[in-house]
């Protein structure tokens, strides 16, 4: 497909897709390299069981590399928007339940070394309901998605 060929639509569609899948990459790189202040971003969090933090750490940030290397790649797009919109949504119930309570917390977002003022943390809220609702938008209109590895059955 030639990029002069991409209707308006189907290239808003490709840039949502890129920015999206370039946020988690983005965002799971200083996690991977650092599981063990990821680790204390979410016990700081004072919502998950203790056993479970450790696998946490380990894990989402490989699935938020996963997830957002398919989804540009267009290799398996739907499982890719359906665990970004999973991952946006556990995300913004757990800064909302932590803003709702008036508990200080590290997002771990995209550092691991920002604290969350009150009014940022409202904008990360804000923030991940933007994305949350581009992952919506793009599951909504998946077959239309431009550039996505077909297979055979396709």
């Amino acid at each position: 497909m030639k990029l002069n060929s991409l209707s308006g639509k189907n290239m808003l569609l490709w840039l949502i897709r890129l920015v999206l899948g370039l946020t988690f990459i983005y965002a799971s790189l200083h996690k991977i390299l650092h599981p063990a202040d990821f680790a204390r971003i979410l016990y700081g969090y004072d919502i998950f069981p203790e056993a479970v933090i450790n696998i946490l750490a380990i894990w989402v940030p490989f699935l938020e590399l996963v997830a957002g290397t398919c989804l540009i790649l267009g290799f398996f797009p739907a499982s890719a928007l359906l665990i970004i919109n999973a991952l946006l949504l556990g995300f913004v119930l757990v800064v909302g339940f932590n803003l709702i309570r008036g508990h200080e917390f590290d997002c771990g977002c995209f550092s691991l070394a920002a604290r969350s003022e009150p009014l940022s943390a409202v904008w990360l809220l804000v923030r991940d309901l933007v994305l949350l609702a581009a992952g919506t938008f793009l599951y909504r209109h998946l077959p239309a998605l431009p550039g996505l590895i077909r297979t055979r059955s396709s």
